[in-house]
């Protein structure tokens, strides 16, 4: 990138030599603009992909698809694997339903050998009953409470057992359940979405053809403020500061030329030997220190366009 710009600045300033401007400037440099490539993220074939170099286009807007096909069946499989498991689980609450109607029976029949107790007791007493059919009934109570206790036992086992099958099944679904969340995610890759507000500069593929995870597809650049790169020697230091205002001139036709303001947004904290393609207001520098300055873009701005700063 680098190499590519001081390109830039050796033939632009190779013009400038031929025309020299009727204004000192304190600096020049070229504009910027803070690009993107846009890359694939997905592997397929490129079904759409409507843009075109020079279009504008705004923030999160879908102006393509990958085909997403074979990552749709593969987790409408893994849903079916989900499901599948599913059916396998069972309700506990059936299980307790059968115990408790057994338990409730066995409940019932105790409370009707508890009142025959009290019957035969009191016929004891009146000497109309043996102290063997109180024995016998006496058993008999024991007995229930004995199956009432088996059957609550059998039931928080059989409970037990049921949930413990179930987490089996559902520690199962888990992992499935990631790999569909991560299908899921690639599949939502399939659409292609400008990253920014700004405007397509290049376009490296077209519909058709086979897009590969990481392959640039288009470049796009925020256009609505460039940046305008120049260098200064060490004596202009003490002039600037970050957020100071500019005035940034650039050609307007013959001998003219067109302002903007401008504001300081960067000074680089080292210095660098002058490119050779670099003009400073001390051709004779060996040093300089890259800054750069915002400034609003009208329309007439382009990236690689040369411009001269006033310090104000």
């Amino acid at each position: 990138m680098n190499h590519y710009r001081f390109i830039l600045f050796a033939s632009t300033l190779l013009l400038l030599n031929a025309c020299k401007s009727k204004f000192n400037s304190d600096a020049s440099g070229m504009f910027e603009a803070e690009e993107v490539i846009v890359s694939a993220e997905q592997n397929g074939r490129i079904l759409s992909f409507n843009v075109n170099e020079g279009d504008t286009l705004n923030q999160g807007i879908a102006i393509g698809h990958i085909d997403i096909t074979s990552d749709k069946l593969k987790a409408e499989q893994i849903e079916s694997s989900i499901e599948a498991l599913n059916q396998k689980t069972m309700d506990p609450s059936a299980q307790i339903a059968f115990y408790q109607k057994q338990m409730d029976a066995q409940a019932t029949q105790l409370k009707q050998l508890e009142k025959e107790r009290i019957r035969v007791e009191n016929l004891l007493k009146a000497d109309a009953a043996t102290t063997k059919q109180l024995d016998d009934i006496n058993n008999s109570i024991e007995q229930i409470k004995k199956q009432i206790a088996v059957t609550n036992q059998q039931m928080e086992m059989n409970v037990t057992v049921t949930k413990t099958q179930n987490r089996s099944i559902i520690s199962e679904q888990e992992p499935l359940r990631k790999s569909a969340a991560q299908i899921n995610n690639q599949i939502s890759k399939g659409d292609i979405i400008t990253p920014i507000k700004g405007t397509v500069l290049a376009k490296y593929a077209n519909s058709g053809e086979m897009a590969m995870m990481g392959k640039p597809l288009f470049k796009i650049a925020n256009m609505d403020t460039m940046t305008l790169r120049a260098y200064i020697t060490g004596d202009q230091l003490g002039q600037i500061k970050n957020g100071q205002p500019v005035t940034v001139l650039i050609d307007q036709g013959k001998d003219e030329f067109k302002n903007y303001k401008g504001t300081i947004s960067w000074i680089s904290s080292k210095a660098e030997f002058t490119p050779k393609t670099i003009q400073t207001k001390d051709e004779r520098a060996n040093l300089v220190y890259a800054i750069k300055i915002r400034v609003k873009n009208d329309g007439f701005l382009k990236i690689g366009m040369y411009g001269e700063v006033r310090f104000n």
